[in-house]
């Protein structure tokens, strides 16, 4: 008899403590810790980062209002009250590539211990909380690792060792472990539209010798994407649960999506890819765009900046990027859901506001074909290429 389960099971980004990439700094004073990450992030810019630390202020009031300071250069300082929460603070670290912890404070999934003289004592208190330590710095290159460290992990002299004076290889390391983390990226055709305008469905039209969503789904295959179809959700109102199995089998054995964010159009159809795989990007390629080629795809992915929310086409002469020929990056998906919750179902809405990279193409590589008439043109156009 199988187990009940009151909540279904989804898939979940994977994640550390407080954020999906986390390393936390411990071993020394916060003031030491602070100027190290601090330092360390200038050398890492290209990317999003985070500091997690705790306030040493005492006798602080509970604010009674929530102060939110904008400075026209982009900068916000807030004041508000609140306890930790991981789920909160896995919400507010969602789009950084990379957070760093005050490991005084608070434990990280990874650490990086520093190794001071002085604070024996501290490093015995939490060495229970260095379980995956990635590499040593050393105040002082002389200090010898304390015994209970290599009684308690054998394996630590041969942890890679830096002195706190070369930032640049420890910058360097830590932008390994970055990479390390960045999202494969899977392609999904979009394939469940109504084509009002059409008459027909226009992922069926033939272009090039076969229905364009198999042109479109080999076009990013091509580049070494596994690749789905996005589809609307099967009418199983009649089915009992043995078909239903039945009919999910199948759905994995073909490669298509069920979009189940219902009537939303392709915004259900990204939120229903991030739901089957949060921890991939997502290339989403729309079906009425038939002057997309294999050029195209290459750039996008050869741009691809994996610290945005999104790698996003836009035409040279057009005022907003195309949505429906993007790289949508996992720290999309909370974003979708934020505007989703606001009763916003535009991709390309969420792509203004957003920070996107942007690549400008020729506006012919990324014409709509919507009507009959347009098909005929642009059958007659690819003929002659």
């Amino acid at each position: 008899m199988k187990k009940h389960k009151k909540h279904t099971n989804l898939e979940r980004r994977d994640t550390d403590n407080f954020a999906p990439n986390e390393i936390a700094f411990l071993g020394t004073n916060c003031g030491v810790i602070s100027d190290l990450v601090h330092t360390i992030s200038e050398k890492l810019s290209n990317y999003k980062l985070a500091y997690f630390d705790a306030s040493h202020a005492k006798d602080v009031a509970k604010n009674k209002l929530s102060e939110f300071t904008f400075h026209h250069q982009g900068n916000l300082q807030i004041t508000t009250s609140g306890n930790i929460n991981k789920f909160e603070q896995r919400l507010q670290f969602a789009q950084y590539d990379y957070v760093f912890i005050n490991g005084n404070h608070y434990q990280g999934a990874k650490q990086i211990l520093i190794l001071d003289e002085s604070k024996e004592a501290s490093v015995l208190k939490r060495l229970e909380q260095l379980d995956s330590i990635q590499f040593v710095v050393k105040l002082n290159s002389e200090t010898e690792f304390f015994s209970f460290l290599e009684e308690k992990y054998p394996q630590i002299k041969n942890i890679t060792c830096y002195t706190i004076d070369a930032i640049d290889q420890i910058a360097n390391h830590i932008n390994n472990l970055i990479q390390e983390k960045i999202a494969p990226v899977k392609g999904l055709v979009l394939v469940g539209g109504k084509s009002t305008r059409m008459g027909t469905d226009k992922s069926e039209l033939n272009y090039f010798g076969k229905p364009q969503k198999e042109f479109s789904k080999e076009l990013l295959e091509n580049n070494n994407l596994e690749t789905f179809y996005s589809v609307r959700p099967f009418d199983c109102a009649q089915g009992d649960n043995e078909e239903l199995n039945v009919i999910s089998s199948e759905i994995e054995k073909s490669q298509e999506i069920p979009d189940v964010f219902l009537n939303l159009g392709p915004f259900g159809g990204i939120c229903s890819a991030f739901q089957k795989d949060p921890n991939s990007a997502w290339f989403v390629l729309a079906t009425d765009v038939p002057f997309v080629n294999d050029e195209v795809i290459q750039l996008v992915l050869k741009h691809r900046n994996p610290s945005k929310v999104a790698t996003a086409i836009k035409g040279k002469s057009k005022d907003f990027p195309e949505p429906l020929i993007t790289v949508y990056e996992p720290k999309a998906y909370p974003i979708l859901l934020q505007y989703l919750a606001q009763g916003y179902s535009c991709p390309r809405k969420v792509l203004i506001n957003s920070e996107v990279e942007i690549i400008e193409i020729d506006d012919s590589f990324i014409r709509n074909v919507n009507t009959p008439e347009e098909f005929e043109i642009a059958k007659k156009e690819i003929n002659k290429l």
